[in-house]
């Protein structure tokens, strides 16, 4: 099962950010698992590694960005992706290059807690909890 994560989903587990951690935290101890199969998109890794910048000494982000690499695949950003990205009907670019890029890597499911701004996917959308909802379904 090919999963992306959006940004907010990491950011919520490496910032500790409270009540969204803890099940957001489950989903990557799946990942790490290999129970799902996790995409992070190219666009994710680097906005994580800004982000961190700011929060954590360099050595630190690069750490964190390191082990994040190590634990998901990348989903590509090219031109393809922009190209269709800038022709969808998001309201918002960066939301669409993240559909985009999940949409051409043929990932199954996009976990966000920000499910208004994905009204427009192509692929299912679902918060950490309501996702865990599914999985706990199918076993």
């Amino acid at each position: 099962m090919k999963v992306l994560f959006d940004t907010n989903i990491i950011l919520d587990v490496l910032l500790d950010r409270k009540p969204f951690a803890e099940h957001a935290s489950f989903l990557l101890s799946k990942v790490e698992r290999s129970e799902i199969n996790g995409f992070l998109c190219a666009t994710t890794v680097t906005t994580i590694h800004y982000l961190l910048s700011k929060h954590l000494d360099r050595e630190k982000a690069r750490i964190s960005i390191n082990s994040i690499v190590g634990l998901f695949e990348v989903a590509s950003v090219n031109r393809i992706v922009i190209e269709s990205a800038l022709k969808s009907k998001f309201t918002d670019f960066e939301d669409s290059v993240l559909h985009e890029s999940a949409r051409h890597t043929g990932v199954e499911y996009i976990i966000t807690r920000n499910i208004k701004d994905f009204k427009k996917s192509k692929i299912p959308v679902f918060t950490p909890t309501e996702f865990l909802s599914i999985l706990e379904s199918l076993a």
